[in-house]
């Protein structure tokens, strides 16, 4: 397992669309102290601006609200932790895997890209705690061995 380094950073923002290119910043600076390359780090970018979106989008419904986006980075590894006061919602169960043999005009709406987003990290775990959702996604550096590996 390849270990996180114990310093860490702390990013609050306003629950809204015009906030998501802070966080997309925040875990892009992150990706970069922990050294991952472009796909790494596009991978975790992705995964997080999409959970960030739904919280703003469908957590909130556009009413106010904040995010609180926490992240550790190590040699080759990232941790991002987002937190909200939103309704519940576990992701795990939003999400919508592919439906290859329907035509898309016959799919159910949403869940997509909360199935693109969970796919694309090593490791996702979701807690509801104190009235919070906290959603915490790791990604590795190509090449290194994932801790255990996500169902």
């Amino acid at each position: 397992m390849v270990e996180l380094a114990r310093t860490s950073a702390e990013l609050e923002v306003p629950a809204t669309l015009g906030a998501l290119g802070d966080i997309a910043a925040f875990v892009l600076r992150l990706a970069g102290r922990a050294g991952l390359g472009k796909g790494p780090a596009y991978r975790i970018r992705l995964a997080v601006d999409e959970l960030a979106t739904n919280i703003v989008m469908h957590g909130y419904r556009g009413g106010d609200g904040r995010i609180t986006v926490r992240g550790r980075s190590g040699p080759g590894r990232v941790q991002i932790s987002i937190a909200d006061s939103a309704p519940a919602f576990d992701p795990v169960e939003g999400r919508l895997p592919p439906a290859p043999g329907i035509p898309p005009e016959r799919r159910r709406i949403g869940g997509l890209g909360i199935h693109l987003a969970l796919t694309s990290v090593d490791e996702f775990s979701y807690v509801r705690r104190d009235g919070r959702n906290i959603s915490t996604l790791t990604v590795n550096a190509e090449g290194t061995d994932p801790c255990p590996p996500r169902p």
